[in-house]
Formats: C-alpha cells, sequence, structure tokens
C-alpha cells in the first residue's frame, strides 16, 4: 500500500483541475496579450497628465538641497524602490523609506532639505496617512503618486501627479497590475526629464556604474590596460632586425617599440612589418631595425581613456599600439587582447 498523501478530491479541488486542464495554448497566449493591451493602454493615458503638475514636480526636485525620498506600502513599495534605485544612478540623489519602518524610527532619516516622494495608488494606505503630519512638519516639499487625487494624501500633497487606471490587467480586479506599470512609467518619466536638465552624460551615469560594463568602458584608463615597465616591448634604434624579432616574441604583443637613447619612440615593428620584410625577401640576419620599422607610427598618450585608445585602434585598424609621455619617452603598450581582458571591448 503507497503511504503517498494525496490531496482530497473535494467538489472545489474538482472545478479546479478541470479548468486548469480546460484551459488551451490558444487560451493562455490571448490572456497574456491581453494584459499587455491593458498595461499599454494605461501607460498611454499618462502622456496628457505631464502637464504643468509634472513640470512643478520636476522643478521641486531639481531644487532639492538634500534627497529625493520615496515612500509607499506593498507593491508601491516595490515600485518606489526601483523609482529611488533609478533617480539616484542618474544624477539625483535618492532613497526608499518603508512607511511602517518611518512610524517606529525611520522618519529621522528624512530632512526639510528633502523632497518626498509618496505613492499610493488609493491615497488613503494608513501607513503613510500615519507619517503625512510630521512630513508636513518638516516642511519637505510633498509629491504625490496616486490614483485617486480627491483622497486625502492628494489633498495634503504640494503637488500630486494622477497615476489612476482605467482598470486593472488582472481579471478579478484585485491584484495590482496596470496601476504599478503606470506608476513605475511617471517614475521613469521624472527620472529621464531630470536627467536631461541635469546634463546628466554616459560619464555622470559610469560613474554609478563603475562594476558594470559600462564603468569598465568609460572609466578604464589605458594605464590600466596597459603592459609597462619590464613587460614593454623594445629595442634601440641601433638593434637588428634579428634581436626585434626575439623581442617581439619574448613580449608577445605584436609589435616591438623602437627608442632612442632616452627612451623616446622613433618607431615600430609590427607583425605586419614582419610580412612585409618577409615578402620583399629581406636577410633577417644582416638587417637593421630601423631600415624596415614604420616610422611616424601612430601611438596614444599616457592617461587617457581606454575608450579613446580603442578608437584610435579601429580609426586606424592597428592591432596593437605603443603609450607615450607628452614628452614622447615609451612608458606602454597595449594591443586589442589587452583590451579584451579589461572588459572594454
Amino acid at each position: 500500500m503507497s503511504n503517498t498523501k494525496q490531496t482530497p478530491e473535494t467538489p472545489e479541488r474538482r472545478i479546479q483541475l478541470r479548468n486548469h486542464r480546460g484551459v488551451g495554448d490558444d487560451a493562455l497566449r490571448a490572456m497574456g496579450q491581453a494584459v499587455i493591451d491593458v498595461e499599454a493602454q494605461a501607460i498611454t493615458a499618462l502622456r496628457a497628465r505631464i502637464d504643468d503638475t509634472f513640470v512643478q514636480a520636476c522643478r521641486f526636485m531639481l531644487s532639492c538641497q538634500g534627497r529625493i525620498v520615496v515612500i509607499g506600502m506593498g507593491k508601491s513599495g516595490h515600485i518606489g524602490s526601483k523609482i529611488a534605485a533609478t533617480l539616484a544612478s542618474t544624477g539625483s540623489p535618492a532613497f526608499f523609506v518603508h512607511p511602517g519602518e518611518a512610524s517606529h524610527g525611520d522618519l529621522g532619516m528624512i530632512t526639510p532639505q528633502d523632497v518626498v516622494i509618496t505613492i499610493s495608488n488609493s491615497g488613503e494606505t494608513a501607513e503613510i496617512l500615519t507619517i503625512l503630519p510630521l512630513i508636513k512638519r518638516l516642511g519637505a516639499p510633498l509629491i504625490a503618486l496616486v490614483g485617486n487625487p480627491d483622497s486625502t494624501l492628494g489633498r495634503m500633497a504640494n503637488v500630486v501627479l494622477d497615476i489612476s487606471v482605467e482598470k486593472e490587467a488582472c481579471p478579478l480586479g484585485l491584484a495590482p497590475t496596470a496601476s504599478t506599470t503606470a506608476t513605475l512609467a511617471m517614475g521613469d518619466a521624472l527620472a529621464v526629464a531630470l536627467l536631461e536638465a541635469r546634463g546628466f552624460t554616459e560619464i555622470d551615469f559610469a560613474r554609478s556604474h563603475p562594476g558594470g560594463s559600462l564603468g569598465r568602458r568609460l572609466l578604464l584608463l589605458i594605464d590600466d590596460v596597459m603592459h609597462s615597465g619590464a613587460t614593454v616591448p623594445r629595442v634601440g634604434a641601433d638593434a637588428s632586425l634579428a634581436e626585434a624579432l626575439i623581442e617581439m616574441n619574448k613580449k608577445g604583443l605584436g609589435l616591438t617599440t623602437v627608442v632612442d637613447a632616452q627612451q623616446r619612440l622613433v618607431g615600430v615593428f609590427t607583425d605586419g612589418d614582419l610580412r612585409r620584410v618577409l615578402v620583399a625577401q629581406v636577410d633577417i640576419r644582416d638587417a637593421r631595425i630601423v631600415d624596415v620599422m614604420t616610422a611616424n607610427c601612430r601611438s596614444v598618450r599616457q592617461g587617457i581613456l581606454a575608450a579613446e585608445a580603442l578608437q584610435v585602434m579601429q580609426k586606424y585598424k592597428v592591432n596593437a599600439l605603443p603609450v607615450v609621455d607628452d614628452a614622447q619617452h615609451v612608458v606602454g603598450a597595449f594591443n586589442m587582447q589587452s583590451m579584451l581582458r579589461a572588459g572594454v571591448v
């Protein structure tokens, strides 16, 4: 006899099983498409609400001397946390405060210099209403994202942004779906408007995302990528071609720099130069490097961004370059593999 515990076959269970088995692929697909349609309509309806009140909200945040504090409960709290993160990463310092925790001490995180954004679809969220008088007493400007502008929250706010929706995508009309999507879209609209107004750039974005690929691409210097010191391939101008080939093979960058007595760059010899030498049937044992090198070669300056050095490589279709200081002394060298390892490409 099996000891497996089975779910009792109740009438409710039979209905549940029958409904599940009776839903076909087309019906599931249609349900998903209906949700997208409802939420798309909710976002489209917001466009007409980007009006003078939206501009006023932006002005409050642009003139903020402290931080933008975002407050929301439940699903609105999850959306609020994302809005705060988007603001912070696009040049508007912000953080999220849970309203339940705010009434137990975290309200001390808010100062009169801050701007407060409160999110509530009903505008009557108890945890938010509890702390509203204290926020108003601080004198911090209050921006409300509400589905009911005539609610308690709407009436107490300095600026009201209407994020109401005609209906939720949930067929029961219970789970926040279209309303949270609309709220998120309004938050994105605020963040991007502020980004543009502040003149926020790719470099600014990279500074707040140093661990990402964009941060590596935009903030990494060529000094952090290049080979330096004893690992830089170099030979003197009096070296033979054979000596230059030994140096190239030893350092493995696909080139060697050629320097004068003061270590200033006078030329390079690359894999491409070697192919041309072989085609011309030059005697490798007797040839001097100055006779076969590329003089007046391309190089990049110490201290530039690695992304700029990559652009030079791509523009001139070269796979390796020397790095020089202001006096043309060779201080490093790098190739495409160096860029790949650093995550610049």
